[in-house]
């Protein structure tokens, strides 16, 4: 068995690596809160592999490019973040904008957009649609508001760091959603006709108004005449 040497200096994983006063349970659970943009990562992940939607992809790959710039802008700008003890385990010293509000204000803002202009189904016959449509922009919008102040709280951020990380991630939201829906979305029906969109299964659900009650209405027709058969065959 080997030995680990004493001269060893071992560091935290940064990437997830986040502080809190100790015994502040306020701030042990915005600490955890403040980890939403991972897991709002590997929900979009698992929904690509199982859905294959070209609007999902397009989506992730607006998060992933908001990423991108708010990088650019911190090297750049270089303003550095509250100063407070630890500060500088922290894998990128600057803070202006804060890459946090800047990602989940993008999130709730094109969630926003994409819930008023792409789910109008003027010919939907589901009663509560408006509410389970507005609980969707509400809930996202209160978890961002959350995840921004959980920064503040944390001494990672100033307000100012802050406030432009949330204007940043709202205009470039609007911008990229814009992009999708008059440049990208027009080439969805060609992309889907590639060969590599057959093999990986990719599809277009654009012109589906409600994609969940399509699948389930589908899905309930199929097991229907499946069982009608199955019916059929054993009674031969």
């Amino acid at each position: 068995m080997n030995e680990v040497p004493d001269m060893i200096e071992w560091s935290p994983l940064t990437l997830t690596y986040v502080e809190y006063p100790k015994g502040d349970v306020i701030g042990k659970l915005l600490a955890l809160i403040s980890l939403t943009p991972f897991g709002v990562l590997i929900g979009f992940v698992t929904l690509i592999l199982f859905r294959r939607d070209l609007h999902t992809v397009s989506f992730l790959l607006g998060l992933l490019l908001n990423e991108v710039i708010n990088m650019v802008l911190k090297y750049i700008i270089q303003e550095p973040r509250p100063l407070r003890a630890h500060i500088d385990k922290v894998s990128v010293p600057y803070g202006m904008p804060s890459s946090h509000a800047q990602f989940m204000w993008f999130f709730s803002t094109y969630i926003f957009c994409f819930v008023v202009v792409r789910l109008r189904y003027n010919n939907s016959s589901y009663k509560y649609e408006s509410y389970w449509k507005g609980f969707i922009v509400l809930s996202s919008l209160f978890l961002t508001c959350i995840v921004s102040y959980s920064r503040v709280y944390l001494l990672y951020h100033t307000w100012n760091q802050i406030l432009y990380g949330a204007l940043i991630g709202c205009v470039l939201a609007a911008g990229w959603f814009l992009v999708i829906q008059f440049i990208l979305t027009p080439l969805f029906p060609l992309i889907t006709q590639w060969r590599i969109s057959e093999v990986l299964m990719i599809r277009d659900t654009t012109l589906i108004p409600n994609i969940l009650w399509f699948e389930y209405t589908h899905c309930r027709q199929e097991t229907r005449a499946r069982s009608r058969k199955l019916v059929s065959m054993k009674s031969q």
